[in-house]
């Protein structure tokens, strides 16, 4: 069965609206914290450019408070 992507119904494709309100702000808080991070890895990015270096390896990171690592 080809899972569905609209997070209003479950994964047998029936309307959901109750776990749907549950997990949307989880979803917002995730997609948050994804914008943050991407906003931060762009400016040390844009930082290393400025200062005259390259960057050579893969920027590590991960926030305090959820433990979630991002690379």
């Amino acid at each position: 069965m080809i899972e569905s992507r609209n997070p209003k119904y479950n994964a047998s494709g029936y309307p959901d609206p109750t776990a749907y309100q549950a997990m949307k702000p989880v979803v917002r808080e995730e997609s948050e914290l994804d914008r943050k991070v991407h906003r931060l890895i762009k400016t040390l990015k844009s930082i290393i450019e400025w200062a005259g270096f390259e960057l050579i390896g893969r920027i590590q990171i991960k926030d305090k408070r959820t433990g979630r690592e991002f690379k």
